[in-house]
């Protein structure tokens, strides 16, 4: 059975694209932790970190490190918040790679992702905005 994300890159479900490369494809999360929370995932459908071959791995860092340029230009920073949860026991929801990354900010907070977690959104995801984001992330150069 194909996983959530396994459907987001065939396109049976939208997502709120980022930016894409060879071999990894980024998005928005549908309930971000902080503006501008994006899910780099490699478009082989691995669940774990090391069943990707050195090659995918280096894909999909690289898909991170060029999400993070995207980012830092667009909220005007060079910190941010990296994390991988590889595995149902380590708190992957989605059986599915995907790195978490986060843009920080003065002020944010900043709190590691582990403490932003527990305050899971209610309701339904805010299409309008993502989209909006998703959008001017496209124009960053």
């Amino acid at each position: 059975m194909a996983t959530l994300f396994e459907k987001i890159l065939s396109g049976e479900i939208p997502s709120h694209r980022v930016a894409s490369g060879e071999g990894w494809y980024a998005f928005l999360d549908i309930f971000p932790r902080r503006e501008g929370h994006t899910l780099v995932i490699p478009t082989a459908p691995r669940q774990r970190l090391g069943e990707l071959t050195s090659v995918e791995r280096h894909r999909l860092m690289d898909g991170v490190a060029s999400v993070q340029t995207l980012l830092a230009k667009r909220f005007g920073t060079t910190d941010f918040t990296v994390c991988l949860h590889d595995g149902p026991l380590a708190g992957q929801e989605v059986p599915h790679v995907h790195v978490h990354v986060l843009p920080r900010t003065e002020g944010d907070g900043g709190g590691t992702l582990m403490s932003m977690w527990p305050r899971q959104p209610a309701g339904e995801p805010d299409h309008e905005t993502l989209g909006a984001l998703a959008a001017s992330l496209q124009d960053v150069v």
